[in-house]
């Protein structure tokens, strides 16, 4: 099962348009989500992860989280992520881990374990090198 999830276009923050550029919000990020089977669902995140942007990765992880229990995040083609991605990505490991979850990241790109190294975050996540390495048990 694959799909393709955009932000809402009804109203709040992903209406809005980004600051300086004139675009959309949707054109800044886009998640797909592919699941696999009722055990494991990934979650490919494309774009940038910013102040902007964080609600709405928050948003994604809040309701996968609570559905599957393992979430891959796949940050491969994540151009930027700011403090406020990084808050969001702790945020859903707090809560993966208070339901007995697990959120595993594949970072795939020098962007973002660079982010998550400078800040001494990169030791709290379960980390994985590509998506079928996340997805083995």
């Amino acid at each position: 099962m694959r799909m393709s999830v955009d932000p809402p276009v009804d109203g709040g923050v992903s209406g809005a348009e980004s600051p300086g550029d004139g675009g959309d919000v949707g054109e800044v990020i886009r998640f797909d989500v592919v699941g696999h089977g009722e055990g494991a669902t990934v979650v490919h995140v494309v774009g940038e992860v910013d102040t902007l942007t964080a609600p709405l990765l928050r948003a994604q992880l809040d309701e996968q989280i609570a559905t599957v229990p393992l979430l891959v995040l796949d940050l491969t083609d994540v151009t930027f992520l700011g403090s406020a991605g990084l808050a969001v990505l702790v945020a859903g490991k707090d809560d993966a881990d208070r339901r007995g979850h697990r959120l595993r990241l594949v970072c795939g790109s020098r962007i973002v374990t660079r982010a998550l190294q400078a800040t001494g975050l990169l030791t709290l996540f379960d980390t994985a090198d590509g998506v079928p390495e996340a997805l083995a048990v």
